[in-house]
């Protein structure tokens, strides 16, 4: 079970993934890197927790901050 999350992780980089985060914003961008702490690198990423979604470039994601995440269907 432990190997399975780096994993999906790792088969998800240079995809898009869509954060739900603590805060309730919605996240969504394409993935660049992480570590075993679920810090998450986007780039290309978007605040679409409104209407009219806000760019937010390449940003990096402490993981204390996230609730889930959703990654592509392989």
């Amino acid at each position: 079970m432990s190997f399975e999350i780096p994993t999906l992780m790792n088969n998800s980089k240079e995809k898009v993934v869509l954060l739900r985060m603590r805060n309730t914003t919605t996240i969504q961008g394409i993935l660049k890197d992480f570590d075993i702490h679920m810090n998450l690198t986007l780039e290309n990423a978007e605040d679409i927790s409104d209407e009219k979604p806000v760019s937010l470039g390449k940003i990096l994601i402490r993981g204390d901050n996230i609730l889930a995440i959703s990654i592509p269907k392989e």
